[in-house]
């Protein structure tokens, strides 16, 4: 996911996106572990893409406060 897709969410739809994100991170490291799956590059993109995601809900709820 890009950083202009990221920044057009509003707070709460970023916060369900974050959730969904996590649930799916924790389900390819379930795959990674069981031998399910053998891409890592996947789960790697996905941490990057929460971070992303993250640090952009952090800002907004920054610039809400003020």
């Amino acid at each position: 996911m890009k950083i202009a897709e990221i920044r057009k969410m509003e707070t709460a739809e970023l916060a369900k996106a974050v959730n969904a994100v996590r649930e799916e991170i924790a389900e390819m490291r379930r795959r990674i572990h069981m031998g399910e799956t053998q891409n890592v590059r996947v789960l790697r993109t996905k941490r990057k893409d929460l971070a992303r995601m993250l640090t952009i809900m952090s800002e907004q709820l920054s610039k809400e406060k003020m």
